[in-house]
């Protein structure tokens, strides 16, 4: 009788262990679950948080002023001199946003954007004009190859980022 009660004993250790191990397995695996899903909003914020911005220009200088705003909108920046290093940066890897520039050598703006607006693109990227070229005239040839909008250099952060806004653009 004594041997019995004693695997009694056993078989209830062993059940309360298996049910003790089977109940640390769930809050492990609840907080293997928990501890992904937080890795997985951080890597999606940290994606929609690194947005690209390509700016277009032939002017070193234009370039480095555009950088900054929009940096300082959020945005990492990547830079080309002309449309044609533009388009092969575009094919490479596509930006979210591009600013670009009308009168460039090898492509125009104009140019650049219709071939842009070519390439098969799961999403395409927002697109603005920033140039000098102010006239109605201008501003519908440009909207024509596909720009998105339209602003006139100069320009500063917050022209931009109200540009941006009405857009409905996220900031990077």
């Amino acid at each position: 009788m004594a041997e019995k009660l004693a695997d009694a004993h056993k078989d209830a250790d062993a059940s309360a262990a298996r049910a003790e191990l089977a109940l640390e397995a769930e809050v492990d695996t609840d907080a293997i679950v928990r501890a992904a899903k937080a890795m997985r909003d951080v890597n999606e914020t940290r994606a929609a948080r690194d947005r690209t911005c390509l700016i277009v220009d032939d002017s070193r200088v234009i370039r480095k002023v555009a950088a900054k705003i929009a940096l300082s909108l959020g945005y990492r920046v990547i830079e080309a001199e002309d449309g044609a290093e533009a388009l092969a940066r575009c094919e490479q890897a596509m930006p979210d946003l591009v600013l670009t520039d009308w009168q460039m050598p090898v492509m125009s703006g104009p140019e650049f954007v219709s071939e842009l607006r070519k390439l098969p693109v799961s999403q395409a990227p927002t697109v603005v004009f920033c140039t000098s070229k102010g006239e109605a005239a201008d501003i519908h040839v440009g909207i024509g190859a596909g720009a998105d909008d339209y602003i006139v250099k100069p320009f500063d952060e917050a022209a931009l980022s109200a540009k941006l806004e009405r857009l409905g653009v996220e900031r990077g």
